[in-house]
């Protein structure tokens, strides 16, 4: 019985299938040029699929895919009725507000916010009891402090050098992000045997 994994274009995909080799599947196949949709291990055991990251929580809880692997931004932006078995220790980064070093959150006045992650922006202030307004960048939201369209971003930060080139710094962490292992509810019942061994391995190097 063939396991389907739906994997997060981009880094994560790579680093996704560099993990599938490392514990033992290997996909002839399969080129980052290729313009086939699945592909499959030698073996018959393992497939996958590569999708935009926001759609691989749906994937996986409708059951069109077995296993995701997935950044935990997405599922935090975009929750999906799926079970969270590992976390991968790939990609890791963190989720921060960040903007210039002197501002200043005042509790009396709404403070805008840009974000390419409103769910997670908004639970993070309405935690604080701050209020906001959000608005919606889909591209650089570094630029928003900068050209004066927010007080400060809510977004993702590794390494921090593209904040420190333009001048801003990290505010405040809001929480540790990396890529997690999710599975479908119904597929860990009836394909546990197959399912089981694959986690294993997983969290076998995982540590």
């Amino acid at each position: 019985m063939t396991i389907r994994f739906a994997l997060a274009k981009g880094r994560v995909a790579k680093k996704a299938i560099a993990l599938l080799t490392e514990i033992g599947y290997c996909f002839e196949d399969y080129t980052p040029e290729s313009r086939k949709l699945i592909f499959q291990d030698t073996t018959g055991a393992i497939e996958f699929f590569l999708v935009k990251s926001p759609d691989v929580g749906t994937y996986v809880e409708k059951g069109a895919a077995d296993i995701g692997i997935v950044g935990r931004d997405v599922l935090m932006e975009h929750p999906a009725n799926v079970y969270e078995l590992l976390n991968l220790n790939i990609g890791q980064c963190k989720m921060c507000v960040a903007g210039y070093a002197d501002t200043h959150i005042q509790f009396d006045k709404k403070l805008v916010v840009g974000t390419k992650y409103p769910g997670i922006a908004k639970q993070y202030f309405n935690s604080i009891d701050q209020p906001i307004d959000l608005i919606m960048i889909n591209g650089s939201v570094e630029l928003a402090p900068i050209l004066g369209l927010s007080d400060c971003i809510v977004d993702i930060v590794e390494s921090g050098s593209t904040l420190k080139e333009n001048g801003l710094v990290v505010l405040k962490e809001i929480c540790d992000i990396s890529s997690r292992l999710i599975v479908n509810q119904v597929s860990l019942k009836i394909k546990r045997k197959e399912i089981e061994p694959i986690i294993d391995r997983f969290s076998a190097i995982a540590q």
